[in-house]
């Protein structure tokens, strides 16, 4: 998408973000309010990059299919009979009608609800009724093959199914390296597979009325814990929190002391090679563009942030635990406490995004400031932006 930079975003506010944090100011408003930078951003942020766009598990049995939204196209995702992940645009090749509306946790195809042509897992047309007149199901001069569904790619790691809607990102492999590398001195690669999802215990959705940066930013920095997270700030204190920048794509920040479960009284089965030296530490990346990840010794999880509007943003959230023998019963109750913990953590963000929405709207805002100390993931992620905004704007 070509914008006009006149009526939205100068290069003169992208330049001031990509200066040194003492002399820097942040994105201004509009990056927050304007619909035509939203659409921007998807074609040209998002869509560019590796988007988290849902969860494996969304897909519970061979044969299921998941609608999913992203920044207004309509995208599907569907688990085939021997169990791969697809990811569709979820439109008809016929007509342009919508596939699916709803999730269909077990469905025979994919098939239209328009005219009913039939679409198997892997996106192939295979019906096509009365396409030549009442039970004619077959016309010369049509043939179903390279007539299928567009196809987007895709890629699962962590549970996450991350989409590369433009294409010609580079390899996910190569895009995630950097972060499963600083991982693995907290746990091996075999151990993090070992990662298991409750049920019950494992889920929460927040809707959120402020803009998706808002929330990366926000998840950047441990900053404002005291003030917004008082009962984390007992057990994760802000003394004892530490910057992350490591690579261009990712930031956030780490804690030398996470302690819920001696606070809450909880018991989960712990990643066996985790460091003894390292057992209270704990990281909290921001993935760019729209994933937020957390890691501890019992458990971790996974923030989806899918953006409705420039003014609305949709947070999906999945815990994870160690082992399939945390699934157990015996664990049930302290499941449910960390789940517990983490919803009231995020939920208490909801009025500090919201209220940082409103505020993008003022004319006394002008990007805003950077601590140089505490502020540094957050300044890295508005750098990103910025370069990205730079790069494809005309």
């Amino acid at each position: 998408m070509t914008i006009n930079l006149q009526e939205t975003i100068s290069l003169t506010e992208l330049d001031a973000v990509g200066k040194p944090i003492t002399e820097a100011k942040g994105m201004p408003g509009s990056a927050y309010t304007s619909e035509a930078l939203f659409y921007f951003e998807r074609d040209q942020v998002l869509g560019k990059t590796w988007a988290g766009l849902g969860f494996e598990s969304e897909l519970v049995n061979n044969g299921s299919l998941a609608p999913a939204d992203f920044m207004g196209l309509p995208l599907l995702m569907a688990r085939d009979r021997q169990g791969s992940i697809h990811v569709f645009h979820n439109v008809c090749s016929h007509r342009g009608m919508t596939l699916v509306s709803e999730p269909k946790p077990q469905a025979r195809s994919i098939r239209c609800p328009y005219h009913s042509w039939d679409y198997d897992f892997n996106g192939d047309l295979k019906t096509t009724p009365f396409i030549g007149g009442v039970g004619v199901n077959h016309v010369k001069g049509f043939s179903c093959e390279n007539n299928g569904l567009k196809s987007v790619r895709s890629h699962i790691w962590m549970g996450i199914i991350f989409v590369n809607l433009s294409g010609d990102a580079p390899d996910f492999e190569h895009f995630i390296a950097p972060l499963a590398q600083r991982w693995e001195t907290f746990v091996s690669r075999p151990s993090f597979d070992q990662l298991h999802v409750s049920a019950s215990e494992s889920s929460m959705e927040l809707t959120i009325k402020a803009n998706w940066k808002l929330a990366v930013e926000n998840y950047c920095e441990a900053y404002h814990l005291p003030w917004v997270h008082p009962s984390l700030n007992k057990y994760s204190p802000l003394s004892e929190h530490y910057n992350i920048v490591f690579t261009d794509d990712m930031s956030g920040q780490g804690t030398y002391v996470y302690t819920l479960s001696e606070v809450a009284g909880t018991e989960l089965p712990q990643f066996e090679d985790w460091p003894k030296d390292k057992i209270r530490h704990a990281e909290y990346i921001s993935l760019y563009p729209n994933v937020l990840l957390g890691l501890q010794i019992d458990h971790a999880f996974a923030m989806i942030l899918q953006p409705q509007s420039c003014e609305t943003t949709f947070e999906k959230v999945q815990l994870y635990y160690v082992g399939e023998k945390a699934l157990d019963d015996r664990y049930q109750a302290c499941r449910s406490s960390v789940l517990e913990s983490w919803r009231q953590v995020f939920g208490e963000d909801v009025f500090a995004l919201e209220g940082m929405q409103k505020a993008r709207h003022s004319p006394g805002f002008s990007g805003g400031l950077f601590s140089p100390v505490m502020d540094v993931p957050s300044h890295h992620f508005h750098q990103w932006v910025a370069e990205r905004y730079s790069a494809s704007t005309t």
